[in-house]
């Protein structure tokens, strides 16, 4: 099902043709709340240059604005509470906290927020945002797929994504590293972010 917009290639004359609207995707239609206890905002860091390190922040909001009728202008926004980040390790969690990393007690908030998005085959889609980390904003592009809807047994409409980006922590000045004995680091630059998503569909509004 195509959730956004299909990308488009100018060499291809069809292209300018309208996209029919799929009936079961503009009837997703509409404003939807992350559901915190069902989403998990995750990441992957090599560590020492021979294993990795994953976490997560525990603490996280956000929304989506699903549009069937026109796909590419929905929009997803999200804020992250840097202090709930939890890689099973508390010291290893305390340094994170530390101006050494993230600084969460100057910049307590984390956020995406999208400014465009496409369809770049059946199942596979591009959301492209601005990444704010303390005080620095640069775009990021989160390649996800589309994993469905449903009703729950609690009658909430849910739809669900999963997404990786790729970014360069130092490009938001996490720059803290140490060297080894052997030769590297012992934190990669490279990180891997992970997004689970399971948003619910807001009630509409009474007129």
């Amino acid at each position: 099902m195509a959730l956004f917009g299909r990308k488009n290639d100018s060499t291809d004359a069809s292209a300018t043709a309208t996209v029919e609207v799929d009936p079961a995707l503009a009837a997703l239609t509409g404003e939807y709340t992350i559901d915190p206890a069902h989403s998990t905002i995750s990441f992957t860091v090599r560590h020492a240059m021979v294993t990795n390190v994953r976490g997560s922040f525990t603490e996280h909001e956000g929304s989506l604005s699903l549009d069937g009728s026109n796909p590419a202008a929905s929009t997803a926004a999200i804020e992250v509470s840097i202090a709930s980040v939890d890689t099973g390790m508390p010291d290893r969690d305390g340094h994170l906290r530390s101006a050494d990393f993230f600084d969460a007690e100057t910049f307590p908030k984390m956020s995406f927020r999208s400014t465009a998005a496409e369809q770049l085959d059946a199942e596979t889609y591009r959301v492209t945002g601005d990444l704010t980390i303390k005080d620095v904003t640069k775009p990021i592009t989160i390649d996800l797929e589309f994993q469905g809807s449903a009703t729950d047994v609690y009658g909430n409409e849910r739809v669900g994504f999963e997404g990786t980006a790729s970014i360069l922590r130092s490009d938001w000045g996490l720059t803290w590293n140490a060297a080894l004995e052997t030769g590297g680091v012992m934190v990669s630059d490279k990180v891997k972010l992970n997004f689970d998503i399971s948003a619910i569909k807001k009630a509409p509004e009474a007129a």
